[in-house]
């Protein structure tokens, strides 16, 4: 027995160890990207968002491994390794239907097809990471959040409403004319979570329904400002990067902070809903009943 809890204490000192390591270099990467990007580095200028991102990451896990004592990257690297590759191919849905809402593109990107192509696979692999770990950052650090909730049973039949409801969401676009589609972004950034959520409640997996049925919102108010904390960032970011997104909304699209119409902003805290539940749904799909 004491041999176990000598290495229990080797293992947690080693990773303690890493944490200060990967924490210090991820702000690192964070500062000195900015300072390369003023100075006008080429792969800097061209690559900025991703890099920051990277930085911001291993940043957000340290954090989370202090105050936790566990975190994504040390405490489960081979889900983390897994969810680069699932962030890229989720992203890659929205980028679907923006064939169909024409509501950003981009520019300044490498005329090498695969330069251009890894710097795609970079940047939207960073995406569902970010999120999730900020949530759980925001987690550890336990908002005074309002918390006026009463249990309550909600009936079967409103979740396959709500399955209902997230079908026409996200067939909405696929069917509209062009110049209709362009302002149906709000049911793309919704109609994930009113399809899968109760899918994987129906599933006996993690869901924000069951959640509100115990009268626990908290993780729901994470993800809220996981997203506000993430979409700022991402905005701020790619302000200033050599290649980046620009937008073309149709409505107040001149009114902008950064380079975002204002109205986009309200996008984002449903977006980082829309992650965890997307995350949570293919993890029931691979692996059963969640057991993380």
């Amino acid at each position: 027995m004491y041999d176990c809890k000598r290495v229990e204490a080797a293992g947690h000192r080693e990773n303690s160890f890493m944490r200060k390591i990967y924490g210090w270099v991820g702000l690192g990467i964070m500062g000195g990207s900015e300072l390369s990007l003023f100075a006008g580095v080429s792969f800097v200028c061209t690559y900025f968002t991703p890099l920051v991102l990277s930085g911001y990451i291993l940043f957000m896990d340290s954090l989370v491994y202090k105050k936790k004592g566990a975190s994504l990257i040390l405490s489960r690297p081979k889900e983390f390794l897994l969810m680069l590759p699932l962030s890229i191919g989720f992203w890659m849905i929205f980028e679907f239907y923006n064939h169909y809402i024409r509501n950003w593109y981009y520019l300044g990107l490498p005329e090498n097809m695969f330069l251009r192509g890894m710097g795609y696979a970079w940047a939207f692999a960073t995406i569902w990471p970010a999120i999730l770990i900020t949530t759980e950052a925001l987690e550890g650090w336990r908002f005074p959040y309002p918390h006026r909730m009463k249990p309550f049973r909600l009936p079967k039949k409103y979740l396959f409403i709500f399955i209902g409801l997230g079908f026409l969401c996200l067939i909405s676009p696929l069917l509209a004319s062009p110049r209709i589609g362009r302002y149906l972004a709000a049911p793309i950034w919704l109609g994930f979570i009113f399809l899968l959520d109760p899918l994987n409640y129906l599933m006996g997996g993690k869901s924000l329904l069951r959640d509100l049925e115990e009268a626990n919102p908290r993780l729901l108010y994470n993800l809220l400002l996981s997203g506000i904390i993430c979409g700022m960032l991402w905005e701020f970011w790619n302000f200033w990067a050599g290649a980046k997104w620009y937008y073309d909304i149709p409505i107040l699209g001149h009114v902008k902070i950064f380079e975002m119409p204002i109205l986009g902003y309200l996008g984002f805290p449903p977006f980082a809903v829309e992650c965890y539940v997307m995350y949570e749904f293919v993890k029931i799909i691979f692996n059963g009943k969640p057991k993380l």
